[in-house]
This record gives structure tokens, C-alpha cells and sequence, in this order.
């Protein structure tokens, strides 16, 4: 454990997050993938849930793997996928809070955003193109 117990318990609970996302979106095609994939598209999504669920469930068990020294080339390419799906998520949100009518919790908003953001930012850094 060279980096200390902080990026440790960080990399374990990215890798945790993204097993348990993908496993929900396996079994049942729902977890956030599907939240965030009902929120960019119209219709059926569970293609779309699928794909990301089979892409994060990968991605957490390679960062468990590197966390065992088992070097994969393609682990910063998967979470550089996800990464991405998240920052547009974030961005129709963004969005639609802005444009949405009704009038919602200032700080549930803001709660919510700070949450996306931390995923983001946790893949982001996880994916080390720019962490």
C-alpha cells in the first residue's frame, strides 16, 4: 500500500461502486445507468444499460485487479467511457434544472450536482489520462 490508506479505500470503493452498477444494470437494467440513459434518451434504453453495465463491471473488477498489481491496458480507456457518459449526464442535468419550471430545493440541487461531480472526478482520476 504505497500511496497510503486514503487512495486505497478510495480505489475500493470506485471499483465497488462500478461492480454494483454494473450487476444493477445486468440484473435488472436499472441502477444509476439507467437513471442516466432514461434522462438523455426517450424510449427504451435498456441497450444502452446493458452496454454501460457490461463496460462498468469490468472496470471496477480491472481496478481491483491493479490494486493487485495486475497491470491491464485497457482499464483507462473503460473508465475514460464511462468518465464521459457521466460528464453528459451531468450536463443534461445541469440543464434541466435550469430549464425545469418547477421550482426544486436549492440544496437538494446542489447536493445532487456535488455527488455527480465526485463520480466524475473519481473516474477521471481512476482513469489516470487525467488524474
Amino acid at each position: 500500500m504505497k500511496d497510503g490508506i486514503g487512495v486505497f479505500l478510495w480505489k475500493i470503493a470506485v471499483a465497488l461502486y462500478l461492480i454494483a452498477n454494473g450487476v444493477l444494470g445486468l440484473t435488472t437494467k436499472g441502477g444509476d445507468f439507467k437513471t442516466i440513459f432514461a434522462r438523455m434518451f426517450s424510449g427504451n434504453v435498456d441497450t444502452f444499460v446493458l452496454i454501460a453495465s457490461v463496460i462498468a463491471l469490468v472496470a471496477g473488477i480491472a481496478i481491483l485487479l491493479e490494486m493487485l498489481n495486475v497491470k491491464l491496458s485497457f482499464l483507462d480507456t473503460l473508465l475514460l467511457i464511462v468518465a464521459i457518459i457521466w460528464a453528459v449526464y451531468i450536463v443534461i442535468e445541469i440543464i434541466g434544472w435550469l430549464t425545469n419550471g418547477k421550482s426544486e430545493n436549492l440544496w437538494h440541487v446542489l447536493q445532487m450536482l456535488a455527488v455527480h461531480l465526485m463520480v466524475l472526478a473519481s473516474l477521471l482520476i481512476a482513469s489516470k489520462k487525467f488524474g
